[in-house]
């Protein structure tokens, strides 16, 4: 790989891990993660899709480059669509019109999708879905090509835990003011929330007043 097409993926790894620290909502973060790697792949899209609790299936929870008709085209089945990211071992398929592992063939062509490549979600040691690279021309993907695509979908999968763990975080504050609040009507303790006071100099012994 050339130097450009290196700065080019650290570029486009520095952008995701910055969107990814972002608060911004989970859909519109992770509309970006596939955006951004689409992009910095020179890709024709990208996907992300997660399993369902049963692993039977992946449901798509963002896209780009992708018509609203390819990602509704219907239930897409973890053991016939390319299932051995599914097991953790990413996939190349350079014709997706005519290799088996595709489970939407005829779809795929409709779309313009030539090659796939598919790679894991891993979050710690968990598999939580897959990414998904689309090209518009037969595309023979390079180490390189999947080192970005890995570290991409990682990231995604932290955005994901990340947004998780500020929903929790944000619940569990509100919940807290509320029994405070409740508490406080309760008791009938009025002066609760109320700003603090400074303390008046005549509490204080003669001669210490500010010290």
């Amino acid at each position: 790989m050339d130097v450009k097409a290196q700065r080019n993926y650290f570029h486009s790894l520095y952008q995701i891990a910055a969107e990814v620290n972002s608060t911004r909502t989970r859909n519109g973060v992770l509309c970006s993660v596939a955006e951004m790697t689409a992009k910095g792949m020179r890709a024709k899209g990208c996907s992300l899709m997660l399993l369902t609790p049963d692993g039977k299936q992946l449901i798509h929870t963002s896209a780009y480059g992708l018509s609203n008709r390819y990602v509704r085209k219907g239930p897409i089945l973890t053991d016939k669509s390319i299932a051995q990211a599914v097991e953790g071992q990413p996939v190349a398929v350079l014709n997706a019109t005519e290799d088996e592992r595709v489970q939407f063939r005829e779809q795929a062509r409709q779309e313009g999708i030539v090659s796939i490549l598919s790679v894991p979600m891993m979050l710690k040691e968990t598999i939580i879905g897959v990414m998904r690279i689309y090209t518009a021309e037969p595309r023979e993907f390079t180490e390189d090509d999947l080192y970005f695509v890995c570290a991409a979908a990682n990231l995604g999968a932290i955005a994901l835990e990340n947004t998780r763990l500020y929903q929790v975080c944000h619940k569990s504050k509100e919940e807290f003011r509320h029994e405070l609040l409740e508490w406080r009507a309760a008791l009938g303790y009025d002066w609760m929330f109320d700003e603090p006071q400074e303390p008046s100099p005549e509490r204080f012994p003669p001669g210490l007043a500010g010290a």
